[in-house]
């Protein structure tokens, strides 16, 4: 849990710092959700091998070369590569990270604990968001700026050198963290050297997961949610800017109010969800649209606190018993790791296909009013058919129940 923080302490901290380069650099606005898709890539490029690569060694092993992956990227930036090049490298290392820092819970825990496991895990990705943004929009304040500058650190000469190296020593504490995390002794199957063997694994997981009754509905919450908070995560800025009239480093601190109210709910879901009471989460998706909508009547930034809170605690309550599930029925039906790989290459497109479409509302100029709008009815209109198609599942599975129970008593005849 603590190299879980500090690593999403530092991706989180890094974006901001990535977004004030490109702005530094004169980049178009639009660059900034090239960004997120830059990160992304590597989930859905390489999910067909980084679940296979997590089940075949320790997952500590696996976490700490991750992460060592993500201080080549950091080290990139500072020294001058292009942000989005330099941020698809730690998006790399995030790809390979996610299965095992997921899948040891299936090694740690039984199923009932996994819901409790999900909270402490979110809560404390959350918090690592808030931190992170927080951390990020802090350093860019001119205080920070004459503070950092000060100091006079050889070979470090601007500001943003400074604060990329900051980030860089937090990625290493959370590499030498990984180094002590112990062995759960579950067996590795040995990885498999042919690719096109790999690929062909995945994509049966992958119809595994979406055909199983349970699988298809947390997979479904999931894909959406992270697409989604990806939007919002880059939505909020601009939102806060436009709207509230905030500097870039105090817009990037609200964006971390969202993450605070995502932390409660996932604490709360936690303490009063079970994993066999999941599911009925699912209308807390449908409200949180509905709410996201009310942003554009906000009159000042203290409501905004408020509004942005509710939407991360309606969130958090009803995406950590989906987690929950999800890793269950993946566990059960393919082992930890490759089903946090379908997971997060699902989840991954919906994050592609969130920043594309807001690339192109920010390049057809739409104002930030009318994108949280159709963002809003989006997130509750596909919650809708969610829940609708959970419920045909239902339907389905008791008419075959029902039936199979009639064949059960129907009275054999006598010959």
């Amino acid at each position: 849990m603590a190299a879980q923080f500090f690593s999403a302490l530092a991706d989180n901290a890094l974006l901001i710092v990535a977004i004030a380069v490109l702005r530094d650099l004169q980049a178009p606005e639009e660059y900034v959700p090239v960004l997120k898709v830059s990160f992304a890539v590597s989930y859905v490029m390489l999910a067909a091998f980084v679940g296979a690569f997590a089940d075949s060694i320790p997952k500590w092993r696996v976490m700490f070369i991750s992460n060592s992956v993500k201080i080549l990227g950091c080290l990139m930036m500072l020294l001058g590569t292009h942000p989005l090049l330099a941020y698809a490298v730690v998006g790399l290392g995030a790809a390979a990270y996610s299965p095992a820092k997921y899948g040891i819970l299936t090694e740690y825990l039984p199923h009932r604990l996994l819901v409790v496991a999900n909270g402490w895990i979110e809560g404390l990705t959350v918090a690592a968001i808030i931190l992170g943004v927080v951390l990020g929009g802090a350093l860019f304040t001119g205080s920070a700026a004459s503070a950092l500058l000060s100091l006079s650190v050889p070979f470090l000469d601007t500001h943003i050198e400074m604060v990329v190296a900051i980030i860089g020593l937090i990625y290493i504490t959370a590499a030498v963290i990984n180094l002590y995390v112990p062995d759960t002794g579950v067996d590795h199957k040995p990885l498999k050297k042919n690719p096109f063997y790999l690929i062909h694994e995945f994509g049966h997981c992958v119809a595994l997961l979406w055909r199983d009754r349970l699988g298809q509905i947390s997979l479904a919450v999931t894909t959406l949610f992270w697409g989604a908070a990806a939007a919002l995560q880059l939505i909020v800025i601009k939102w806060a800017e436009d709207e509230m009239g905030l500097t870039y480093s105090h817009a990037s601190m609200l964006q971390g109010t969202v993450a605070v109210g995502v932390a409660v709910g996932a604490t709360l879901a936690a303490r009063f969800i079970t994993l066999k009471k999941s599911v009925c989460v699912i209308p807390l998706g449908i409200a949180m649209g509905f709410v996201v909508l009310t942003m554009n009547f906000v009159p000042n930034s203290a409501i905004a606190v408020v509004v942005l809170m509710i939407i991360g605690a309606l969130s958090g309550f009803f995406v950590v018993p989906m987690n929950a599930l999800l890793q269950h029925r993946g566990h059960i039906l393919m082992g930890a790791g490759h089903s946090i790989a379908v997971q997060n290459f699902n989840e991954n497109i919906s994050v592609l296909l969130m920043a594309c479409v807001y690339f192109l509302m920010l390049k057809a100029e739409m104002p930030i009013s009318w994108i949280v709008a159709l963002f809003g009815m989006f997130v509750s209109g596909v919650m809708f058919l969610i829940r609708f198609r959970h419920r045909e599942n239902q339907r389905l599975h008791d008419d075959v129940a029902h039936l199979d129970d009639s064949v059960r008593r129907k009275p054999s005849r006598k010959r």
